[in-house]
């Protein structure tokens, strides 16, 4: 199993930089900072009028209580009508001194009830500030998801947009599940991380700033005793987020890996069942799902101790707070509303604190993703500066000046390649698997570029030109088809996004598909899938032919364009690729060598060399590479003779024997 780009990580090991990765993924955030301008502004606005909410209803509290104490006082015998000092007078001349202290912070009036009027005003102002709170907060959310969801759609485009332009080594070096996995997985993790972070980060800090500022208004010995929390908070977040870390990378990384495995089983579905490795992928997904398993347990269950023990913090603040709070009612220090709102900020205190703890484990699985993602957007690129330009239809001279290449240095395979491919030839290229007939057409293409040497078009170094503008000059067909989802005819104007539909139609009759997509029900409108449902594979490769056939380039390189279609439909698409070779410098690529008996010059290739080069007929003579390859193609077993064999009026026709030899 490949495992994906960019170097791996150790499950065991850390984030290589948690602080740089998040400093990179805000300033993702910059096209965006009016709008977070105006999310932190709603966020302190609505936190201001929430904290001031409890020193609100601390006066509700004192207004009951006080209603309560002044009907309970003219029970005792006390004048109505009597308050402030004369009250503390009367009650410390009666021996009630604690009484006296206590009353001292209220304004008690003997005999009057529950001032229900005053009590009704706060509760208003109570609901306004909790509603207007709310209120912006909604404002918040909404402004923020838009930032978020913005943020995403970028870094998917840039990454799709990266893809473009890393050579294709990075790309045939990873597994497409795990790229796949960093495009989609890791970019929604990111962004749900943002998501549940941003606003719950900007609303904690302006909480804990805001509550303490409320609470040295009320007591400042008290305010210190919860300030004194922090440390412990902060230690205990540090120490179990140093140990949650590793197994957050690992979940990422795996989740990755199963998307390649699934990937891998669904593409070659049909050769896993045809071989009977079901079992051996049952073995791999399981193995990379235990560890996906594994790294998400241990990630969630080590990161999720943080809220328990931070709650554990809370409660011991809480107490002491009580404790003491209630002595100094007693004294007169504090009214009861005061300390009600004082455990009230206390709680808001330590709980934005927890919140910022608990994120702890989003934060550290956000950086995961987000540097999974960096190693893509950090790879290195192809440069694609152009110092020359083409004509827009070029004549087609290739011309191969001393090129040597490998794709590792260990490894040699073309070593001194010289070939010159006059406009308007086809050149066939044979040789053994491995003898590098592919690795030349991708040089042409600039795939890759060579080590050494050079390839000029029309006497300019493709390397000197942009790659878009030279493949804007080559079409291709591939062995392996390659169709998108959407009708036929789209499939076959891809490329020629300005076709008519009679061009795609005459393309398509070039190609000899024609026939057959018009059998279908739905004809040039027949939706296929990406893997070609619906058409088997020699139609899947005659509509990627009517593909190079209606994009009109002037250089064609066909890789075994012909291999996956019978005899008879090889032979007309043969017919009518002669009209299409008019004109046009050709490159084929073929096992089969019955089709490229034609081509005005042959290449015979063994280890990334050019061993013999003529035509046909000069090559059967000399009886050398072509000739043995030939032989073991279509001669006979030895001292039998070949049967005969029965001609197709079909394949008579178009002059051709049933082993493509020329009648």
């Amino acid at each position: 199993m490949s495992h994906g780009p960019g170097p791996r990580r150790a499950p065991n090991q850390k984030a290589k930089n948690f602080r740089g990765t998040w400093r990179r993924l805000l300033h993702e955030l910059r096209p965006e900072r009016l709008r977070i301008g105006a999310v932190i502004v709603l966020t302190a606005g609505a936190v201001v009028l929430n904290v001031a909410a409890p020193k609100v209803v601390a006066r509700a509290t004192n207004v009951i209580f006080e209603g309560v104490l002044g009907k309970l006082l003219a029970n005792f015998g006390l004048p109505d009508g009597l308050s402030g000092d004369e009250l503390a007078q009367a009650l410390r001349s009666a021996g009630q001194d604690t009484y006296a202290d206590m009353l001292s912070a209220y304004d008690v009036v003997v005999g009057q009830g529950l001032d229900t009027h005053a009590l009704m005003v706060i509760l208003l102002q109570t609901l306004s500030l909790y509603v207007l709170s709310a209120l912006f907060l909604w404002l918040q959310g909404h402004i923020l998801a838009g930032v978020i969801q913005r943020t995403g759609q970028r870094m998917r485009a840039e990454v799709a947009t990266k893809l473009d332009r890393v050579p294709l080594s990075y790309i045939d070096h990873g597994s497409r599940g795990d790229m796949l996995s960093r495009v989609t997985n890791d970019v929604d993790n990111i962004t749900q991380t943002l998501q549940q972070t941003l606003s719950q980060a900007l609303n904690s800090i302006i909480t804990v700033i805001g509550v303490f500022a409320m609470m040295l208004t009320v007591s400042v010995q008290l305010s210190l005793i919860s300030l004194a929390t922090l440390p412990v908070a902060l230690i205990i977040t540090l120490l179990i987020a140093s140990r949650a870390q590793p197994h957050f990378t690992e979940q990422w990384d795996a989740t990755g890996d199963v998307s390649g495995v699934v990937e891998e089983a669904f593409t070659g579905h049909e050769a896993v069942a045809l071989f009977n490795s079901e079992e051996t992928f049952n073995a791999l997904f399981e193995k990379e799902n235990n560890r996906l398993y594994n790294g998400s347990y241990k990630a969630q269950w080590i990161s999720g101790t943080i809220q328990p023990a931070m709650r554990v913090v809370s409660n011991l603040n809480f107490v002491i707070i009580a404790v003491i709070g209630g002595v100094k009612i007693t004294n007169g220090q504090m009214t009861l509303g005061d300390v009600q709102a004082f455990i009230q900020y206390s709680q808001q205190f330590t709980q934005p604190i927890t919140q910022l703890a608990s994120m702890a484990n989003l934060l550290q699985s956000g950086a995961a993703s987000a540097e999974r993602l960096f190693e893509i957007m950090d790879a290195p690129e192809e440069d694609d500066t152009a110092t020359r330009a083409l004509p827009e239809r070029v004549a087609g001279r290739v011309v191969f000046d001393h090129v040597k290449f490998s794709y590792s240095p260990d490894t040699e395979l073309i070593t001194d390649l010289n070939l010159t491919v006059e406009p308007g030839q086809t050149v066939a290229i044979v040789g053994p698997t491995g003898a590098g007939k592919t690795t030349l057409v991708n040089l042409l293409l600039r795939f890759y570029d060579p080590q050494d040497g050079a390839i000029t078009l029309d006497g300019v170094d493709t390397r000197d030109l942009a790659r878009n503008e030279l493949r804007e000059q080559i079409g291709m067909v591939l062995q392996d088809t390659w169709l998108f989802e959407g009708t036929i005819g789209e499939n076959i104007a891809f490329g020629a996004s300005h076709a008519t539909p009679e061009q795609v139609r005459a393309a398509a009759r070039a190609a000899s598909v024609d026939h057959i997509v018009r059998s279908l029900p739905d004809g040039y409108d027949t939706i296929i899938d990406d893997s070609g449902a619906g058409v088997s594979a020699g139609e899947k490769q005659l509509i990627t032919i009517a593909r190079a056939f209606l994009a009109d380039r002037q250089i064609l390189v066909l890789d075994e364009a012909t291999s996956s279609v019978d005899t008879r439909t090889e032979l007309l698409v043969q017919k009518a690729m002669v009209g299409l070779r008019q004109g046009r410098t050709s490159f084929v690529i073929a096992h089969r060598l019955s089709t490229i008996r034609d081509a005005d010059t042959i290449l015979v290739m063994q280890h990334g060399d050019i061993v013999e080069q003529g035509n046909h007929e000069t090559l059967m003579a000399a009886q050398g590479a072509y000739y043995e390859l030939y032989q073991s193609q279509f001669a006979g077993p030895e001292g039998e003779d070949e049967p005969a064999v029965q001609v197709d009026p079909l394949l008579a026709a178009v002059g051709r024997d049933p082993r493509g030899n020329r009648l």
